[in-house]
């Protein structure tokens, strides 16, 4: 495990309770600023940070894995001088909250995870989808990859956002996009989940082609000890950015009750 010093954005009260939001494969901290206004209202103190390979952080060489992922959050959160957060995570940043929760439970005070999986397979579709985007980049898989974020009504009747998500999933560096694409290929995290404690919320979109809620979202509820389950309507996989009100009510009364 080795920990990089990743990309944040530190927004809300500098005493407040730290809240870490995780984002997806593709994306970076960009997701969820519809977030963002309604916890720091709330006194939240606010970090956003890019996954190692997105956004603005290093691109490491890989291989990653989830420890890798997993350091990086521990070493954001000694950085910022914060012994305990509220970690939520979407996708890719579900997984790793899914490894801190396993492997640092010390160090959260409670567990949100968003449209995520403990293991999606198959495994040859991500080799083949990094050694695609190796040869090509990112673009390549955009369009699809946006098509699977959000609804097909959301995609007819928000353009400019459309436009938006597919420019955030472009600029994803490529190396960065095919080194992550290797950690969900590797990752089976579905025998570890009775060893989470830490109070936890599973959120899926009704929606959501990649991680449908049957097969993924209520197999981590299930598998983690008092675990709640919310299924969020006219929602796919980047359910947070397209409902963004439900979302971000449920995220707020799991960092409330977990105070």
């Amino acid at each position: 495990m080795s920990g990089v010093a990743v990309h944040r954005v530190v927004e809300g009260r500098g005493d407040g309770p730290v809240v870490v939001f995780s984002n997806s494969i593709g994306s970076d901290h960009r997701m969820w600023e519809p977030q963002v206004a309604p916890l720091v209202e709330r006194g939240y103190r606010v970090v956003r940070y890019d996954t190692r390979g997105h956004g603005a952080s290093p691109v490491p060489d890989g291989p990653y894995d989830l420890a890798d992922l997993g350091g990086d959050v521990l070493a954001l959160l000694d950085d910022l001088g914060a012994e305990r957060a509220h970690l939520v995570g979407l996708s890719l940043g579900g997984m790793t909250g899914m490894w801190l929760g396993v492997h640092a439970p010390e160090r959260l005070r409670s567990l949100t995870l968003c449209c995520t999986s403990a293991k999606l397979g198959p495994a040859q579709m991500w080799a083949d989808r990094a050694k695609l985007v190796r040869a090509e980049g990112t673009g390549v898989v955009a369009e699809a990859g946006v098509g699977r974020w959000v609804t097909p009504a959301y995609a007819q009747s928000h353009p400019d956002e459309m436009a938006f998500l597919r420019g955030m999933m472009t600029d994803c560096p490529d190396e960065g996009y095919a080194a992550c694409c290797g950690v969900i290929e590797r990752m089976d995290q579905l025998a570890d989940l009775p060893k989470i404690t830490t109070p936890t919320l599973v959120i899926s979109g009704a929606d959501d082609p990649a991680t449908p809620p049957e097969t993924h979202g209520k197999l981590i509820a299930e598998g983690i000890p008092g675990a709640r389950f919310e299924v969020v309507a006219s929602a796919a996989h980047l359910g947070n950015y397209e409902q963004p009100a439900e979302f971000t009510r449920l995220i707020l009364e799991q960092i409330t009750e977990a105070a």
